[in-house]
């Protein structure tokens, strides 16, 4: 395991001054109580505010709403999940039993939440400066170009989208319920609209998916109040 580590750092160009944080990076909650997820929780802001930054940089040309498109687009769980391979994360991985028997190892929610928990420890490791710069060198081979404004919404990014036109805050995704055994958990979240006191719940096999369905559910509630 202290190989593979190491070969980590070289992978994302970054040594740690405190390896342990790594190791926690890639600790599973059905490890250990000693697991990633506030590491992935700090991750997520990191990720989000770095990407951020690229784009206000490379894309000079484009609104905030086509921002935003482009941003959900880079930080999607399918993106993440394909860095994360990149990285060899699947290797690393340490696993309860159940979830290494069903697969965990390869499973996209695992490894793009992973991949956000180990550039929250980049960031515990040496700042944001560190993390950023982490963050920039996995998204190299991705063509960041204006043209990713075409695809297509997410539920999210549309929910973002339509608050923002209204001059709105952002939504709040609070979880509110976790249920089943380790490696096979259902995730309920609640999407939180406080300026138009609104609420919508929303059910996934992993936080990302169950605050899309959220999401999801909020627009359609929206769209009944339009009528």
């Amino acid at each position: 395991m202290h190989e593979l580590l190491n070969a980590l750092q070289q992978r994302l160009q970054h040594v740690f001054a405190n390896p342990a944080l790594l190791q926690r990076a890639v600790t599973h909650r059905s490890f250990s109580a000693d697991n990633n997820e506030r590491l992935e929780f700090l991750g997520d802001s990191v990720l989000n505010l770095s990407i951020s930054s690229l784009l206000y940089e490379r894309l000079a040309t484009l609104p905030e709403g086509d921002l935003s498109r482009v941003r959900a687009n880079l930080v999607r769980e399918e993106t993440l999940h394909q860095i994360a391979l990149g990285l060899r994360l699947p290797d690393l991985l340490r696993l309860g039993e159940g979830e290494a028997k069903s697969g965990g190892r390869q499973r996209p929610s695992i490894l793009a939440d992973a991949l956000e928990a180990v550039i929250g420890a980049v960031y515990l490791d040496a700042g944001f400066v560190a993390g950023q710069a982490v963050v920039r060198h996995l998204f190299e081979g991705i063509d960041i170009s204006p043209q990713m404004r075409a695809a297509e919404k997410d539920p999210k990014t549309a929910l973002q989208e339509w608050l923002q036109g209204r001059r709105m805050k952002l939504p709040q995704y609070l979880v509110t319920g976790i249920t089943g055994v380790a490696h096979k958990q259902c995730f309920e979240v609640e999407c939180v609209i406080a300026e138009l006191k609104l609420s919508a719940r929303g059910q996934g096999g992993s936080r990302r998916a169950a605050e899309q369905a959220a999401a999801a559910a909020m627009l359609q509630t929206l769209k009944t109040r339009q009528k």
